[in-house]
């Protein structure tokens, strides 16, 4: 029985892989081998569909996709060749079903156990292996305690997707191998490091954050009288969504619900999102810095919340824009004209 379980799971997937092989990788005009860095930035990852997407209509198929968080699911989805029903789950998203996905507990390293999304994981990727795909792939994650930089480059790919997106404080830290993972974004969140190992010669970065305002590192003091550069309401917006996820959180802390008469300090969704984003922009500028790629995309974004996942039409365009904008340097850098050479 066994051996005949064995047998129908390598024949299905012999043929998904034969299904699939539309989206293995090509090398570049110039011969050089494509690779994708994928940023991470929770809801702002869809916009890597719309960047795969016109490099896909432009016949550029990457060979080597690293990814951390969001990045690591659009990446993986679209090695897996499952770029088309990802988009569509992500076009279908409404607040009210972002909120039916969530299943809160407060037993765990998270707010959220996170069974739901990996059920959608595994009906879609089924026991699919990292190294049976037909690219090279690398899902980024964090190893809890010793803050190390983990690299998946083989076993199952749906589990290391949730290993790489496992938000700290919001999804439970996720077992794989012996240890304890999180959000890949926390040490690596743009992985053009991990594109270049696996053998890329050409690296396109796609950075989630780079286009957010109020990216100066210094500020002046508390008093200062120069203003801080107004805000959009997009701060405002994303309180009151975060607001509804973490209220069986907030409501279980003692005195959580009390009344003050001092000011309202941030929302326990707002402070974290927050310093994700703090945290993800510094360590990104010290990586890009350390081991810049050879061209890259910066979505403009800064309207987008970390939590926006109903917003994917939108969030998907922007990331079509901004590789429309890319494209003439992505290449030049691949055919190496300028577009001044003279027959």
């Amino acid at each position: 029985m066994n051996q005949r379980r064995k047998a129908g799971r390598e024949h299905a997937r012999g043929h998904e892989l034969a299904r699939r092989q539309a989206t293995a990788g090509t090398d570049s005009p110039a011969g050089m081998r494509f690779g994708l860095a994928l940023g991470g930035g929770a809801a702002r990852g869809w916009s890597h569909i719309g960047v795969l997407r016109v490099l896909l209509r432009e016949g550029l198929r990457p060979s080597v996709i690293a990814g951390s968080s969001i990045g690591a699911v659009v990446g993986g989805c679209y090695a897996a060749g499952k770029l088309d029903e990802l988009e569509e789950f992500a076009r279908s998203l409404t607040t009210r079903r972002v909120v039916g996905l969530l299943d809160f507990h407060l037993n765990g390293s998270g707010l959220l156990a996170g069974d739901r999304l990996q059920k959608l994981l595994l009906e879609h990727l089924g026991e699919l292996g990292i190294e049976d795909l037909p690219l090279r792939f690398a899902a980024v994650a964090t190893e809890l305690g010793s803050g190390h930089e983990i690299w998946m480059t083989r076993g199952p790919l749906a589990e290391a997707l949730r290993a790489s997106y496992a938000l700290p404080g919001v999804f439970d830290a996720v077992a794989l191998d012996g240890r304890w993972l999180m959000d890949g974004a926390l040490v690596n969140p743009i992985p053009v490091n991990a594109a270049r190992v696996l053998g890329a010669e050409a690296i396109l970065a796609v950075n989630l954050n780079g286009q957010l305002r109020g990216r100066a590192a210094i500020a002046h003091a508390a008093g200062s009288d120069i203003d801080d550069e107004p805000g959009d309401g997009t701060e405002e917006a994303n309180d009151n969504l975060l607001r509804r996820f973490f209220q069986p959180l907030q409501n279980a802390i003692p005195g959580g619900r009390g009344q003050s008469q001092r000011p309202r300090p941030p929302g326990l969704g707002t402070v974290l999102m927050d310093v994700l984003n703090i945290t993800q922009d510094r360590i990104a500028r010290s990586r890009l810095a350390g081991d810049p790629p050879d061209v890259m995309v910066t979505p403009r974004l800064s309207d987008v919340g970390l939590f926006d996942f109903h917003r994917a039409a939108d969030i998907i365009a922007l990331g079509e824009k901004a590789m429309e904008r890319t494209l003439p340097d992505l290449l030049e850098y691949l055919t190496g004209d300028d577009g001044n050479s003279v027959d």
